[in-house]
């Protein structure tokens, strides 16, 4: 499943397309992804302007001018595509193809701009997901009511961490992966993070905290690598595992810097270092790590 800098990616991608069009039309081609799609979505988008496209946590939100957000999650193997208006007559045509090598056939959505360009949605699996919620009430949607801070954020610091992880037995790979503590950070970049901080992901989340409350040294260079990674992540492109691409067709390539993740069996990245990556698995997670320099 795509991780936050992926999904920060495509939003990046979208943006300068869709932030201030109108949709001139839209096409629903089936009537359930993952969940079934709002009522008359299709009629309720046309003639819409796009105001703006931000993201919380791993969902990609297009605020209308009718005070309604189209919330837009990609699931396990949905992709955003741009079709250019001198491409655009191609998407209704059944030879349609990508260098991508995308099924148009797995085209669930198309979003037709005042540009002419068109917004493909493509999803084999059918794992994500569309919903139109009122601007107004989104916070106190389900899928947000309970949304820890951004990684990226300023609310993320080690302060916060602490209050969060005080008297915590909770391996801290599980504490991180709470969505309740920080939203949209995934397993990759929890790894990653972990190993840059040198840190053993089965270590009890609450060992981090002092008897005062405060914040340990380890747990103040954590949130400093939690948000070093996913910022790096976010301008390396996001990490192309199977499904993932840009909304442009091009690969990220932030896989090429991992330094733990499916590393198993390869030598600790840390010259100083004489340690063999390990898997574990953790909440039904794998988890990678260096056991003789993580402590």
């Amino acid at each position: 499943m795509p991780e936050l800098p992926e999904v920060e990616t495509v939003r990046r991608g979208l943006q300068p397309v869709m932030e201030g069009a109108s949709i001139a039309s839209a096409d629903v081609r089936r009537e359930n992804l993952r969940f079934a799609f709002p009522s008359r979505m299709a009629e309720r988008l046309s003639g819409r302007s796009i105001l703006s496209l931000g993201r919380r946590a791993k969902y990609l939100l297009a605020d209308l001018d009718d005070g309604e957000v189209l919330v837009m999650h990609l699931g396990m193997s949905g992709s955003f595509r741009v079709v250019t208006p001198d491409e655009a007559h191609l998407v209704a045509e059944a030879s349609f193809h990508l260098a991508r090598g995308k099924n148009p056939l797995h085209d669930h959505v198309a979003l037709t701009l005042s540009s002419g360009a068109v917004i493909l949605y493509n999803d084999p699996r059918r794992f994500g997901f569309f919903d139109l919620i009122p601007r107004l009430t989104l916070n106190e949607h389900p899928y947000f009511a309970k949304l820890g801070v951004e990684p990226v954020s300023n609310a993320l610091s080690a302060d916060y961490l602490a209050e969060k992880f005080a008297g915590k037995r909770t391996p801290l790979k599980a504490a991180l992966l709470d969505q309740h503590i920080i939203a949209g950070l995934g397993n990759i970049y929890v790894c990653e993070a972990l190993y840059r901080s040198g840190i053993d992901p089965k270590r009890q989340a609450g060992t981090l905290v002092t008897k005062t409350g405060k914040p340990s040294v380890k747990l103040a260079l954590l949130t400093d690598e939690i948000r070093a990674t996913i910022a790096e992540a976010i301008e390396a492109g996001g990490s192309t595992l199977r499904d993932h691409t840009r909304a442009d067709g091009s690969l990220g390539y932030f896989q090429h810097r991992f330094k733990v993740y499916d590393r198993e069996g390869e030598p600790c990245a840390k010259q100083s270092c004489s340690g063999v990556v390990e898997r574990i698995v953790q909440s039904g997670r794998s988890t990678f790590y260096c056991p003789k320099c993580q402590k």
